[in-house]
C-alpha cells in the first residue's frame, strides 16, 4: 500500500508526500480484525445481552443508527430559521443532500475508515455551513470527522494517518482561520488518541505471536526430547541383548575350531566367515548406537555404498549362495543418499535368499543408465540338500525397510516370488546430480 511502512520508523520527507498522497487517492486501512473482542470498559453490557452479540455487528449498527439520528437532526436543525441569519432559507433538497453527506462517513467508516474520512472532508469543504450557521461546520459532521480520524488512526499505517492528519489540518485552517485553533487540538487529540490504541493492539499482538512461537518450540523441544530418550532406549536394547549375542556368536566361532582335533577345512572356512560376519554386524550395531545415541542422529562415519558390493557378494558366496552379477554404468559415483540406499537394499535382499533358499542361485544386478539405478536381486529355490531357515513371527520388516528407503528418494521398490519357487526384489532409484566440486 503507499505510503505505508512500519510505525516505529521516523517519518522522512518522501514519506510524507506519500503518506499525503495514500491518504488522498491511493492508501488502504488495514481489514476489519475478525471475532473482534469486546473492549474491557463495554463488557458490562453481557448482562444486557448485547454483548453477547458480535463486536463488529454492534458496531456497524450502532454506526447506521447515528447516522439515521444525526441525519434527521441536521435536516430538523438546517430547516430551523436561524435568528443570526435572517432570511436565510436552506432548500429541502439541499438539506437533505448536506445532512447525508456529513453523517454517512458514521456508517461507513469500520468498514471503510479511508473511504469515510475522504467523503468527511470533502463534504465538510464543501458544505457552506458558516452561511447558514453562527459556525462554520455543521454539528454532526464535526462529531462524524473527530470519529474518523480516530479510526483512520487505530486501523491506518503511521505515514497514512500522518497524510490525513496534514490534509485535515490544512482544511481547517483554510475553511476558518477563526476556529482553526480549536479545531487543530481536537484534530490532534483524536489522532493521537487513536494511534496510541493502535500501538497497543500492535503490541499486543507481536505478544501474543511469541507466545504462541514459545509454546511451539517448548512443544518440539519435549518431542525431540522424547524421541532421543526413546532412541537411547532402544540403543541400550541393542547393546545389552543384540550386541551380546553377536559377540558370542564371534568368540564361539572362533574357538569352534579348537574344541575338535580334527576339523575338516570347509568347516574351518565356515566358522571363519561365521565370525567375520559377526564382526561386521558388530561395527555395524556400534555405528547405529552412536546414530542413536546423538542428539540429532547425524551420521559421522562414511558409509557403505555400492563400492562395497563385492564384500556383500563374497559374503553371500561364502554362506553358500552361487551368486552372478550384472553390473553397468558408474556406480562407484553415486550420491552418498542414493549409493546407501542401494547397498541396503542389495543387502536386505542377499540376507534373505541366505535365510529363505540357501544354496541357490541368485543374480545380482546394478544398472546406472539415463539418472536411474536399476537394482535386482532373484535367487532361485534352496538348494538339494538345503533347508530354508523358518521366519520368525512379526517380521516383514526387512521389506518395509526396503521400500521406505526407495519411496524417500523418490524410487520403487518390488518383491514377489518366481515361478521356479524362488523370490525377486526389484528397485529402481532416482540418481541426482551431484554439485560440482
Amino acid at each position: 500500500m503507499a505510503g505505508q511502512n512500519n510505525d516505529g520508523a521516523s517519518p522522512a520527507p518522501n514519506s510524507l508526500l506519500w503518506g499525503v498522497l495514500a491518504a488522498a487517492v491511493t492508501g488502504e486501512a488495514d481489514p476489519v480484525p475478525p471475532d473482534r473482542p469486546w473492549p474491557a470498559v463495554l463488557r458490562w453490557t453481557r448482562f444486557l445481552g448485547i454483548g453477547r452479540l458480535p463486536y463488529g455487528l454492534v458496531v456497524n449498527v450502532v454506526g447506521i443508527g447515528l447516522t439515521i439520528a444525526l441525519a434527521a437532526g441536521t435536516n430538523s436543525l438546517l430547516a430551523t430559521p436561524q435568528p443570526a441569519r435572517p432570511g436565510v432559507h436552506v432548500d429541502a433538497l439541499v438539506r437533505l443532500v448536506a445532512s447525508i453527506a456529513v453523517t454517512l462517513p458514521l456508517a461507513l467508516r469500520d468498514r471503510h475508515p479511508l473511504g469515510a474520512w475522504r467523503l468527511s472532508f470533502v463534504a465538510m469543504a464543501v458544505i457552506p455551513a458558516g452561511d447558514w450557521l453562527t459556525v462554520p461546520y455543521l454539528p454532526a459532521g464535526t462529531f462524524a470527522a473527530i470519529v474518523c480520524l480516530y479510526t483512520v488512526a487505530v486501523r491506518c499505517a503511521r505515514d497514512i494517518t500522518i497524510g490525513v492528519g496534514l490534509l485535515s489540518l490544512a482544511g481547517v485552517w483554510v475553511k476558518d482561520a477563526d476556529t482553526a485553533g480549536g479545531a487543530t487540538v481536537i484534530l490532534l487529540l483524536a489522532l493521537v488518541a487513536g494511534y496510541t490504541v493502535r500501538l497497543r493492539n500492535t503490541s499486543r499482538t507481536q505478544l501474543a505471536e511469541q507466545r504462541r512461537e514459545l509454546v511451539e518450540q517448548e512443544k518440539r523441544h519435549q518431542a525431540a526430547e522424547a524421541v532421543l530418550t526413546e532412541r537411547q532406549r532402544i540403543a541400550r536394547e541393542l547393546h545389552d541383548v543384540v550386541a551380546h549375542h553377536m559377540s558370542m556368536i564371534a568368540i564361539q566361532a572362533e574357538a569352534a575350531p579348537y574344541k575338535v582335533e580334527s576339523v575338516p577345512d570347509e568347516t574351518r572356512r565356515d566358522l571363519s566367515e561365521i565370525r567375520a560376519t559377526a564382526l561386521d554386524a558388530l561395527t555395524e550395531m556400534r555405528r547405529i548406537l552412536g546414530v542413536l545415541r546423538s542428539e540429532d542422529g547425524a551420521e559421522t562415519a562414511p558409509q557403505p555404498s555400492l563400492e562395497r558390493l563385492d564384500e556383500l557378494v563374497a559374503h553371500a558366496r561364502g554362506a553358500g549362495l552361487t551368486v552372478t552379477t550384472r553390473l553397468s554404468g558408474d556406480l562407484d559415483g553415486l550420491p552418498p543418499g542414493v549409493g546407501l540406499t542401494a547397498y541396503r537394499i542389495l543387502q536386505e535382499a542377499l540376507s534373505n535368499a541366505m535365510r529363505h533358499a540357501p544354496g541357490s542361485k541368485v543374480a545380482v544386478a546394478a544398472i546406472r543408465a539415463d539418472g536411474i539405478l536399476r537394482l535386482g536381486v532373484v535367487n532361485g529355490p534352496p538348494g538339494d540338500g538345503h533347508v530354508p531357515t523358518p521366519s520368525p513371527e512379526g517380521t516383514g520388516h526387512g521389506l518395509m525397510g526396503m521400500r521406505e528407503r526407495a519411496a524417500m528418494l523418490g524410487g520403487e521398490m518390488s518383491a514377489r516370488p518366481t515361478a521356479d519357487g524362488g523370490f525377486a526384489v526389484n528397485a529402481t532409484l532416482p540418481v541426482k546430480a551431484r554439485a560440482a566440486t
